[in-house]
């Protein structure tokens, strides 16, 4: 069984393109629009190991208030956030979060999904 990621991004091309990255690096996905969606994923399922998040989404919560969610709720995961926006100060992530800029393709994504898979499996 591959590992479950979860992809949270309300723009549905990009949710889409990620998808696909992760899925050729070995990944299942399950994917969310918002924050809401994507608690609601993670309270029902126990087999997400990692969570690609957003940071500017719709809703009450974005993205780096999910990640710090998720961080106190599930630990172990894996969490990776993204923007094609300003990069938060590594005081604004959760603890061994790691951002990347959008967009989330290439090299860089690639070797950092590499590195998971091991971890992870």
């Amino acid at each position: 069984m591959r590992p479950m990621v979860l992809v949270v991004d309300d723009e549905p091309l990009v949710r889409l393109d990620l998808i696909d990255l992760v899925e050729e690096a070995g990944f299942d996905t399950v994917q969310a629009a918002n924050s809401q969606g994507a608690l609601k994923i993670l309270e029902d399922r126990d087999d997400v190991r990692v969570v690609f998040t957003d940071i500017r989404m719709p809703g009450d919560m974005d993205g780096l208030a999910f990640a710090h969610l998720v961080r106190d709720r599930w630990p172990p995961t894996y969490i990776v956030i993204c923007s094609g926006n300003a990069e938060p100060l590594q005081s604004e992530l959760p603890k061994n979060a790691i951002f990347l800029s959008k967009p989330c393709n290439g090299p860089k994504l690639k070797a950092l999904l590499s590195t998971i898979l091991e971890e992870v499996s």
